[in-house]
Order: C-alpha cells, then structure tokens, then sequence
C-alpha cells in the first residue's frame, strides 16, 4: 500500500451538495475524519497481517467496509448528477450512462442517511477492534520513495468483482470522440480498494492491446518533478535510456518527436490529490500538445 489514504469521494463537490440538502452533512463530515485514525495505522497491519489471522481478518474488513463507503458515496453523487441531468446537461446524461446505469431513479434521503450512518457506526467498530492490536502508526521507508516506472503486469491474474468495473473503463477509452485533445481518466478511492489492480486489467485487455500503438505505465514517485517524469516517459515509449539535459522545453520537443501522431495510452500510477495544482499547471499543458493521447 502506499502512504496516502483518503476516501476522496466525501470532500466531493456533489456529495457535499446532497448531504447538505438532505440534513445530513454532518455525517459526512464524520466519515471524512473517522477513517484517518486507520489509514494512519495501514502500514503497520499490513505488517502485521502476515503473521496474524486476527489482522488479516481486520484489514479485509476495513477494505469491505470502505467499498460500502464507496457505494453510499456513489449514491450521492448518481442523485447530484441525476438532478443536473433534469436541467437537461447532455455532457452529464452521457456521465450517468457510463457510470450509473445501474442505481434506481428514486433517492431516499432517510435511506441514505441510514446507510451512511451504519458505515460510520462500522468505521467506529474498527477502530475500537484495531486498538486491541496495539497498532502504531509507521511511516513508509524513505528508500521505497522512488518506485520502478514499469509495472510488473500478470496476464494470468483473475481479479473477482472487478469485471464490470473494467468494461466502463474500457468502454470510456474506446469511444473518445476527440482524438486531438487531451484525454484524462482518474480512478480515485481509498488506498487498498484496488485501483491500480483495476488499471492493470484495462491495460493488459485485449481491445486496449489493439487499440493504442503505444502503451505507458510509469509509477509516479512522491514529490515527483516534471522533467523527470518527461523523461521517464520518453524511455518508456523508446525503450531506451535517455541522456540529454533534463530541461523541461527540451524533453517536451524530444517527446513530441518520439510520439509523433500514435494513438497512446498512459497510466500514471500514484499520483496524488496533493499532486493536483503541478498536474494541471506544469504536466497536463505539455501533454495537450500531443495527439491523440489517454491518460488513465
């Protein structure tokens, strides 16, 4: 697992917006702090886990207790985007196909409030089961701070329960209209839920395989700068080791040349909420200057 741990849907715009109308901020604010007293404490019980059947039991708790979390947050947000959709938003029409064709048209603001509730009262019982362990909270080794670029992709893999989370993924991939802008994806959640299990499915499907000339997966270290990124993926897309300076200018000329007009794919793995304002300011500008490119 990595260090950073958040339920990143609570703070979400059109949570806020439901929870607020419904009476019930209040709860998902507690649901917003409450898991901060595990997350800090991950570390340790993944240690742990490996030699204790009472911690492993725990953390696959904590994991299911956070997919229900998803679930009522994604319930949140279905009724935020199913109310906009009313003022007749096609952009937001089509959002609600991808993503949502399975949530009932009918929101119970008690119901919900219930289900919110039950995983925070859920929440709470982990908590008080997690102090018994005698947990501490550790941090990461500052060698592993710079991860490998390429991930190690088992084609062999069955992954249970994520089939269909896949097939949207994929199908969002596939059916980008606009192949001269720039293409983002994210897959967001709490640390543990499978997110980069899920990119790697998409990435080693078969549809995907045929789809995109080039494929690029780079593991996004913390704090990481924009030139060394630049040139992270340039080796990736040459395969070969780069040794020119690493100005930013001259890797974005470099990089343009290497890629050229092909239909790519890239996953960023790792990066973070914190990492916002230096994707959107300093990496997302050079990457729009390509063609035809999807960063998942």
């Amino acid at each position: 697992m990595g260090s950073h741990y958040a339920f990143s849907k609570v703070a979400d715009a059109l949570v806020q917006r439901i929870t607020r109308t419904c009476g019930i901020d209040g709860d998902r604010r507690k649901l917003e702090r409450q898991p901060l007293a595990i997350q800090c404490k991950l570390i340790d019980a993944e240690e742990k886990s490996e030699t204790s059947p009472d911690v492993k039991r725990w953390m696959t708790d904590v994991r299911a207790v956070a997919y229900e979390a998803d679930d009522v947050l994604d319930d949140f947000q279905y009724e935020a985007l199913h109310r906009e959709a009313q003022i007749g938003d096609s952009a937001i029409r089509k959002v609600l196909c991808y993503f949502t064709p399975h949530r009932p048209l009918l929101f119970c603001a008690s119901t919900m409030s219930k289900k919110l509730s039950n995983v925070l009262n859920k929440i709470n019982e982990l908590i008080e089961e997690m102090n018994k362990f005698g947990l501490v909270q550790l941090t990461e080794p500052q060698q592993l701070s710079y991860r490998q670029t390429r991930s190690v992709m088992d084609d062999s893999a069955v992954i249970m329960g994520r089939d269909d989370d896949m097939e949207v993924v994929v199908k969002l991939l596939m059916e980008q209209q606009d192949e001269h802008k720039l293409q983002v994806l994210p897959i967001v959640g709490m640390g543990g839920l499978g997110k980069t299990t899920l990119a790697k499915m998409v990435y080693n499907d078969y549809m995907i395989q045929n789809h995109f000339e080039l494929k690029m997966w780079h593991c996004v270290s913390e704090n990481f700068e924009v030139a060394s990124l630049l040139k992270s993926i340039i080796e990736l897309a040459t395969n070969s080791t780069y040794t020119f300076p690493e100005r930013v200018e001259r890797l974005r000329r470099k990089l343009q040349a290497v890629i050229g007009q092909k239909r790519f794919l890239l996953v960023l793995d790792g990066v973070c909420n914190e990492e916002e304002k230096k994707w959107k300011d300093d990496l997302k500008p050079l990457l729009s200057l390509l063609v035809v490119v999807e960063v998942l």
